[in-house]
């Protein structure tokens, strides 16, 4: 088989995009060579055709993609570093896509960074996996039918969203289809560790961006049916009678060094109602146990729980606090390491309860070190949150901010996953299916960033399982809305 295989080519730098081409001619497979080539540089390379492009994710990028998708097969590289396929790469990818007519076909690679070459796994693609983010690599397999299919169902203009855009639209046909072989080599530029990643969608500067990726998401889920228009169930928040109106609940293992600081932020809490602080101590073995103890004698206020399993999780504890016999009328979260943002904290969290009659809270944090010195990006806010759209826009993201709290008789209903990661978005999906999730975009406590948070340094194996269980998180959800919807 020839000349089954069309390649598009990020290009701004002629010198590293010869080397990709040099790679990709030798293969018979490959008919014509595109280098996507900003509108304005003057660069040129024997054998290629250039095509002037204002981004590479933009419709418009993609749409003149597809007005020269004239093979089968459609090979875009996003990255304008070299690329090095592996021994008979390409037709590894066509014969697999031949074989599954897939829409796109993707593969595992190794990374280079900094010298160093490592292996970059990648994980398969799901009804869920809706996060902009997902990695798919940088070399995207399309089959062109379905490529030229979807943007011709495209109406809108994205500058940002288009390739996001494309691989929603091509889902909708055809399955996704992850190659467990490392296919190829690419360099990556971005070394930073997961933890400093991991905020980028709410930095204020990419708030444009943000709007464009929910905007094509909704779209597609108005397209498979799993959109939710606005409405949610009222709460009388008289359902049963508790102790005190709020609880602060804090899970914790092994915090000796930052738990007094979180203990000191709640007793320090302005009130016009009782309130407790329930601390689920899960078997600490540093002296957590002993100073948690020490401010049980001083303050009724605080009760130490040392729960009865020993397979808990942080989900797991959560439950057990809320299904304490002291928990309050709202469960308020507040991490072992973080403190809240003054003595106003947790009436602003319950009066947004009724104010916005809402079975969640939502607030918004401060980055800071361990010292409590705001790092950047600062605040987050999580503002792409909308009252009519978050529950949809909620499908997108990896998170939806803190502190959370809850309604207690909901929470005793749903339950909690008994994970350490990924139970707050869980239960976020959850309940906005039903009820509506309050926001407050004023900062409510101090979030601090040190080498023992849960997601400070993932390596790719954690990253990966993490990723999987968000997205079948999302794929689970998705099949309750669409069962939700007439």
């Amino acid at each position: 088989m020839t000349n089954q295989i069309n390649c598009f080519i990020a290009c701004n730098d002629s010198t590293q995009t010869k080397k990709t081409v040099e790679q990709l001619t030798g293969s018979p497979l490959v008919k014509n060579i595109y280098l996507l080539v900003k509108k304005g540089n003057n660069i040129q390379l024997d054998g290629c055709q250039v095509i002037g492009i204002d981004s590479i994710p933009s419709s418009e990028t993609v749409r003149k993609i597809a007005e020269k998708s004239d093979t089968s097969y459609s090979l875009i590289y996003t990255k304008d570093t070299p690329l090095e396929p592996g021994q008979y790469a390409l037709e590894r990818f066509f014969h697999l896509a031949e074989s599954t007519r897939a829409g796109l076909v993707y593969a595992d690679y190794y990374q280079l960074a900094d010298g160093v070459r490592s292996n970059l796994p990648l994980i398969d693609y799901q009804e869920g996996s809706l996060r902009d983010d997902f990695n798919f690599g940088s070399v995207l397999f399309y089959n062109s039918e379905c490529l030229k299919r979807a943007v011709a169902e495209t109406t809108e203009n994205y500058l940002f969203a288009g390739l996001y855009n494309l691989r929603l639209k091509v889902s909708q046909q055809a399955e996704l289809l992850h190659i467990n072989e490392y296919l190829y080599a690419e360099v990556e530029t971005d070394t930073r560790k997961s933890g400093e990643k991991q905020f980028d969608y709410v930095d204020p500067k990419n708030r444009a961006v943000q709007l464009e990726m929910e905007a094509a998401c909704t779209d597609h889920l108005k397209k498979t049916g799993a959109y939710l228009a606005p409405g949610f169930k009222s709460i009388a928040f008289d359902e049963s009678k508790f102790p005190v109106e709020a609880s602060v609940i804090i899970p914790i293992k092994n915090r000796v060094r930052t738990v007094e600081d979180a203990i000191k932020s709640v007793l320090r809490q302005k009130t016009s109602f009782d309130f407790n602080l329930i601390i689920i101590d899960n078997y600490s073995t540093d002296g957590t146990s002993a100073l948690i103890e020490k401010y049980a004698g001083l303050d009724h206020r605080v009760i130490h729980i040392i729960p009865q399993r020993t397979d808990l999780e942080i989900g797991g504890c959560w439950n057990a606090g809320v299904d304490h016999p002291d928990c309050g009328k709202f469960a308020v979260q507040l991490d072992s390491d973080d403190v809240y943002q003054d003595e106003h904290t947790l009436q602003t969290i319950v009066n947004a309860f009724y104010e916005q009659n809402c079975a969640m809270v939502i607030g918004s944090y401060t980055m800071t070190d361990f010292d409590m010195e705001i790092i950047v990006p600062g605040l987050i806010d999580h503002k792409e949150w909308t009252p009519d759209n978050g529950r949809n826009n909620a499908l997108r993201i990896n998170g939806l901010g803190a502190p959370r709290a809850f309604y207690t008789p909901v929470l005793r209903e749903i339950k909690v996953p008994n994970t350490s990661y990924g139970e707050d978005y869980a239960l976020g999906l959850r309940i906005s299916r039903e009820y509506q999730i309050g926001r407050i975009y004023t900062s409510l406590y101090l979030c601090r960033r040190w080498e023992d948070n849960s997601d400070a340094s993932l390596d790719i194996v954690r990253m990966n399982g993490y990723n999987l269980y968000k997205d079948k998180i999302r794929t689970i959800e998705l099949k309750a809305r669409k069962r939700k919807n007439p």
